[in-house]
């Protein structure tokens, strides 16, 4: 199943039908959306949120969140803000964050804070972790190589979306590429500014979304000149590899920049755990040269989402631009996380902890997918990264095989998960996505622990025997 053939379902600014006479995603010709949309009451939540008229002039709310923090909000509508402990959250991306994995070094309980974390730090952030990130990078990636990283080629960023925000603001004029399905914080970061246009190129479901070196080509000729992407693929749960992106940057290499959103680099199980990370660091000739940009952080594979410690890694130049915007844009990361950063980054111990992170992730991962195989869920490619499951409802009753009704039904036994049409990035809102091929998918996460997917896997089952043999589709209408 590819982009192709979308029909329009429902006009965005009002919620009413349209007619279509464009092919349908299971190649029937409506005039109609189904009575699962127009009955569904999480479906006209979603319609209503994206209305023309509102109130407050000045308030353009469809800017206020992401598809994640939709779903959290949806959710503490039946709940989940007062009873946290109760609910099994399967849709935010983030990894557990307990002290509890075999073979993981202890978090830090306490920080102290210097005199200069007292004081302004830099927007670029401090010497020493730049220092840090650019030997870790050196270490794990770049050994033999002439060129190596310093700590003129690392900026660190208060989180990635940060980061993606000050990259964004120092572009050139162009022409910006970016892959469907991908991140949902892209959405929001593509369609801030006005120094580039963003191109999306749609992906094909039955290759496994893979973004091949060819289609890299496509877009370079078809007037591209920067590249973003997430490497390991976040929501897909695939990865680019050697030779394939080798030879992608080999394309990119004068003609474009290249910028790879890494956050799940160490969510690696295609090397048996033995902690190698995925990293575009290892095929750069020329680390002042190169026009590639990596992002990384304390968030995923270290487990420290609250932290807000992130970095950009890139070519001097770049790094000088992405440093400085940060005394308009964001300020720049807090001071004492940095200092408390600097001794987590030793490569040895690094590498230590991302043996540990893998195996216990793919053994949440093997869980997840027996369990869901044994519902009746069809998971044709596992994941050979990151910790997320592209979950295909096809198959499943008519009344949750969409994202957004198995999403709200889902709710009703306490477990969050993504729809799949958060991912198909739309920044300049000029697509209909009601019949979007990310309709019938939803993002699992494996992120938490092992009890929490228990609970959640739990309460899938009961979903999917609620509405075994067409019953009880009145529960999503409202």
């Amino acid at each position: 199943m590819s982009f192709n053939n979308r029909k329009f379902s429902m006009n965005r600014s009002s919620g009413v039908p349209r007619e279509s006479t464009r092919l349908s995603r299971r190649g029937t010709f409506s005039n109609e959306p189904s009575a699962n949309e127009t009955n569904s009451k999480i479906h006209r939540q979603f319609r209503n949120a994206h209305e023309g008229h509102k109130s407050h002039a000045g308030l353009d709310p469809t800017r206020a969140s992401t598809g994640v923090i939709w779903c959290t909000e949806r959710a503490y509508e039946h709940g989940f803000l007062e009873e946290p402990e109760k609910w099994a959250n399967l849709g935010q991306g983030a990894p557990e964050v307990d002290d509890e994995i075999e073979g993981s070094f202890e978090r830090p309980q306490t920080i102290d804070i210097s005199m200069n974390g007292r004081e302004y730090g830099p927007t670029a952030g401090i010497k020493p972790l730049r220092a840090a990130v650019a030997n870790l990078y050196n270490v794990h990636h770049r050994q033999g190589k002439e060129s190596q990283y310093s700590w003129e080629n690392v900026c660190i960023v208060p989180g990635g979306r940060a980061g993606l925000i000050r990259i964004a603001a120092v572009l050139n004029n162009a022409y910006l590429g970016f892959f469907i399905p991908d991140y949902t914080a892209y959405n929001e970061m593509l369609s801030l500014f006005k120094n580039f246009a963003a191109i999306p190129s749609p992906l094909a479901e039955e290759d496994g979304y893979h973004i091949h070196p060819d289609k890299i080509a496509q877009e370079i000729a078809r007037g591209t000149s920067v590249i973003l992407t997430s490497n390991p693929r976040n929501p897909t749960g695939r990865v680019v590899r050697n030779p394939e992106l080798a030879e992608i940057q080999d394309i990119c290499r004068g003609r474009a920049t290249l910028v790879m959103d890494e956050f799940y680099g160490g969510y690696n199980y295609t090397s048996e755990c033995d902690g190698t990370t995925v990293s575009a660091a290892e095929n750069i000739e020329d680390v002042d040269n190169d026009d590639v940009l990596l992002i990384d952080g304390l968030t995923k594979r270290f487990r420290l989402p609250g932290w807000r410690i992130a970095w950009i890694v890139g070519p001097k130049e770049f790094i000088k631009a992405i440093g400085s915007c940060g005394s308009y844009l964001d300020g720049g990361a807090n001071v004492p996380f940095q200092e408390a950063a600097v001794s987590m980054l030793e490569p040895g111990k690094v590498r230590t902890e991302m043996i540990a992170l893998q195996r216990h992730f793919r053994d949440k991962r093997d869980y997840v997918v027996e369990r869901l195989r044994s519902m009746g869920f069809n998971i044709k490619d596992v994941p050979d990264s990151t910790f997320y499951l592209w979950l295909d409802l096809e198959g499943l009753p008519d009344a949750i095989a969409d994202g957004l009704n198995f999403f709200q039904a889902c709710l009703e036994e306490r477990v969050i998960v993504v729809p799949g049409i958060f991912f198909d990035l739309n920044p300049s809102k000029r697509r209909d996505l009601f019949d979007s091929p990310c309709h019938h998918f939803v993002r699992f996460s494996y992120g938490p622990k092992m009890d929490t997917l228990r609970m959640g896997l739990d309460g899938i089952e009961r979903v999917i025997e609620k509405f075994k043999d067409g019953k009880n589709t009145s529960a999503l209408v409202d």
